[in-house]
């Protein structure tokens, strides 16, 4: 008598386990549908705006927890403008955990140092002895030209290229010093593409990696990533995402304009847009290269990152 009581027993926990186990399903399902369904909305609306830019647009944009990924011409070669400047502090890092150097080693700075465009350091008064550390914040958070080539000399262009390949960023490169192109060690390339070239899915691969601890290792990665959270320029990616955690960095040279970088949304989202044979060619906060790249930052906030009221 006591077996049909355990078999109905039995039953009723299959019957709850499958509904519950349909029911997640359902759910999973559900979100799944919905996040593909965004995604195609904001491919929709990305591709929409570049195509409306007078000029040449490339993105990737890669949700490191969904690895949902968006891109467009993201294997083509663009100019990097200032953007180069990450690389240049990756190399910086790699041969300081190396041990061929030190943050702290003191850097001189002459008049004959100095170069115009971004920066402050142009109007300090020389000889001003500094740091690596204190030369690589002004390269990273002011663009600043001449910290930048003050990094340069001390680490050379060369070293650079090395690390961008060892890390399969083989299109990647700096040409010379900013501000310096005569000096440039590959002419040719430096006259299609200034200061550096790279393509958009190289540098969200750069960024993926220092988000992942693996450009360097992981605490010179995580110093890295801070060091551009404090960058001075919100004109394009940030423009329209007042508030949102980011780590990144931009570039503005004539008819190109950059920005990549990490967004915590708060799901991190690698976002890389560059443009190229802009027609609008000013440089103020409202040029079309700035607004395309903003306009851009919007929709993927939107898509990704949490409701706003």
């Amino acid at each position: 008598m006591r077996l049909l009581p355990v078999l109905v027993s039995r039953a009723l926990r299959s019957t709850t386990v499958l509904g519950v186990s349909l029911a997640c399903a359902s759910v999973f399902s559900a979100e799944t549908l919905s996040a593909q369904s965004g995604s195609a909305r904001l491919r929709a609306q990305l591709d929409s705006l570049s195509t409306a830019h007078r000029g040449v647009v490339g993105y990737h944009i890669r949700n490191l927890e969904t690895g949902e990924t968006l891109a467009r011409r993201a294997d083509e070669t663009f100019p990097t403008a200032s953007l180069i400047k990450v690389p240049v502090l990756v190399a910086l890092f790699d041969l300081a955990e190396q041990g061929q150097l030190s943050l702290d080693d003191p850097v001189v700075l002459t008049n004959l140092d100095k170069v115009g465009g971004a920066g402050e350091l142009q109007y300090l008064r020389a000889p001003l002895t500094l740091r690596l550390w204190d030369v690589a914040w002004l390269m990273t958070t002011l663009s600043d030209n001449t910290a930048t080539n003050l990094i340069l000399d001390r680490i050379k262009i060369r070293r650079v290229w090395q690390k961008m390949e060892a890390l399969g960023l083989p299109h990647t490169k700096v040409h010379s010093g900013s501000m310096t192109r005569l000096a440039s060690v590959a002419p040719d390339s430096s006259a299609k593409y200034g200061l550096g070239v790279t393509t958009p899915a190289e540098m969200a691969q750069l960024f993926t990696l220092l988000a992942e601890g693996k450009a360097v290792s992981p605490k010179a990665d995580s110093t890295m990533l801070e060091i551009l959270r404090h960058n001075g320029d919100d004109t394009k990616l940030l423009r329209f995402n007042y508030g949102v955690r980011a780590a990144h960095k931009t570039g503005d040279v004539d008819a190109a304009r950059t920005d990549c970088g990490v967004l915590w949304l708060p799901a991190r989202v690698v976002a890389c847009v560059m443009t190229k044979e802009n027609a609008d060619t000013r440089y103020w906060a409202e040029s079309e290269g700035n607004a395309v790249i903003a306009h851009i930052g919007r929709a993927i906030r939107e898509a990704w990152g949490p409701a706003r009221r």
